[in-house]
């Protein structure tokens, strides 16, 4: 069977109901049994202390001769409390030889038999003078209840027998516990008055978490609940608004990623549709008659396969990254060697100045794609002179390469990293792809390092690798 869904308010107002209900119930219990038992002590030593009192007034009128107490003793207590004069005899039979007579409330001497008959057992356990005995009894007939306490007497088989009237004790217990229950019944009705107080004032903030949930869910990323106070609460709030503000960021960068990947693909587009359309064109002069055209169409159709070629490697290395499967094979390299290579093999002519310890722990093959990405770009979009300095002064090796040329346009300097970000005229004037910044830099990031890039009488690009655990 599935159970109604309760709300959290009713829930919080039910445990603050039965945790306040629960203690007021005890702490009642625990005064009134503390209240009883006091009053039920003060009660039980002052009944044995009176009939100790009136034990002594019998011995000390009292006269026993062959036939018992002959004297007139006993008239000496008095009718209040009442009181009997017992005597047991064999077998446990109880006689009562004298009893209080003239107070209104006495109890008659039949039912005072048929009561200690009832609690002989308990009443005249102790045998021994001076000792006393007490039991609970109540009266035939009536059913009052009664304290009965027994004082031994000197004589064998004569006891002082009183009974104290335990009704008017008994109906102040009772009305101590009604109090207590009027007590923990008014605990409790302040209890619910409080516990719904709470629960209102939990509930509200909870709601309005509720409703800015739903108002998020709906697409309304710029949702925020107010945070107030420092208890759980507010710590959700200040969880549900670090959320959102994640969530709208993380929003924002796929649709960021979605434009990106929509450019990206148009750009492959586009630069693979260049070269196929010029091999296309020259494939139909292929069957020239002119041996120079076909060589110079051989040589074109030569030219667009390796830019294609390019271009596809460049792709792959790009989707290698993406996928978070680049390769590093590290190894020493000495950064002054490897830029002086990549100047012979790009054929740039670069002045390279060197200070301190410039080997890194590193890719070699990586490095050096990047140096002769950075060097080629330096004659192919600047000018000259091109230099190169390496500085391994640092915690970190950095390597700048700079032209005289005009430098980066500022609205290209935050994009200039970018997949296929370049300037118009470099599109139609050059041969590039558009992909080698963008994958210098993730070759420097993956070694853990920076590449930037900045205007200073030309462009400046600025790589900074870590040594390495070799060279730390």
């Amino acid at each position: 069977m599935r159970l109604p869904a309760v709300s959290l308010r009713t829930r919080i107002v039910a445990a603050i109901v039965g945790v306040t209900t629960t203690a007021t119930a005890v702490m009642a219990y625990s005064a009134y049994q503390v209240q009883a038992d006091e009053a039920l002590g003060r009660f039980a030593r002052s009944s044995v202390s009176n009939a100790a009192a009136d034990r002594k007034v019998i011995q000390e009128y009292s006269k026993v001769g062959s036939e018992g107490w002959l004297d007139d003793a006993p008239t000496h207590l008095g009718d209040i409390p009442d009181w009997a004069l017992v005597l047991e005899g064999p077998g446990g039979q109880v006689e009562v030889v004298r009893a209080a007579t003239t107070y209104l409330g006495l109890i008659p001497v039949p039912d005072k038999l048929t009561m200690l008959r009832a609690v002989r057992e308990e009443l005249f356990r102790y045998r021994a003078p001076e000792q006393f005995g007490a039991a609970y009894a109540r009266v035939p007939g009536t059913g009052r209840k009664v304290f009965v306490v027994n004082a031994n007497l000197p004589v064998p088989g004569y006891h002082l027998v009183q009974f104290y009237d335990f009704s008017q004790f008994d109906n102040d217990l009772t009305e101590l516990r009604w109090k207590l229950v009027r007590v923990a019944l008014g605990v409790t009705a302040l209890g619910v008055g409080v516990a719904v107080l709470i629960g209102r004032r939990i509930r509200r903030p909870i709601k309005a978490l509720s409703a800015a949930a739903d108002e998020l869910g709906a697409g309304a990323l710029g949702t925020r609940v107010p945070v107030k106070g420092r208890d759980e609460v507010a710590a959700l709030a200040a969880s549900f608004n670090t959320m959102a503000a994640r969530l709208g960021a993380s929003i924002d960068e796929l649709h960021a990623k979605d434009r990106q990947q929509r450019r990206f693909v148009a750009d492959v587009a586009h630069d693979l549709r260049t070269p196929l359309a010029s091999m296309i064109a020259t494939v139909d002069t292929l069957d020239h008659a002119e041996p120079a055209t076909r060589t110079r169409a051989a040589d074109i159709l030569g030219t667009q396969a390796r830019r294609l070629a390019k271009l596809v490697e460049d792709l792959l290395e790009i989707a290698r990254f993406d996928a978070g499967k680049a390769d590093l094979r590290l190894a020493p390299v000495d950064l002054a060697d490897l830029v002086a290579d990549a100047a012979e093999v790009t054929g740039v002519e670069a002045a390279v100045t060197a200070s301190g310890n410039v080997t890194v722990v590193a890719d070699p093959r990586r490095v050096h794609t990047v140096v002769a990405n950075l060097l080629s770009n330096a004659v192919r979009h600047g000018a000259a002179p091109v230099t190169v300095t390496l500085d391994g002064t640092g915690e970190d090796v950095v390597v700048r390469v700079a032209d005289a040329g005009p430098g980066v346009p500022e609205d290209l300097l935050p994009l200039l990293f970018d997949r296929f970000t370049r300037g118009d005229h470099a599109r139609q004037a050059t041969e590039g792809s558009g992909l080698g910044l963008a994958i210098a830099r993730e070759n420097v990031l993956a070694h853990g390092g920076s590449l930037t890039v900045h205007n200073d009488g030309g462009a400046v690009f600025t790589v900074r690798l870590p040594r390495g655990v070799e060279n730390a």
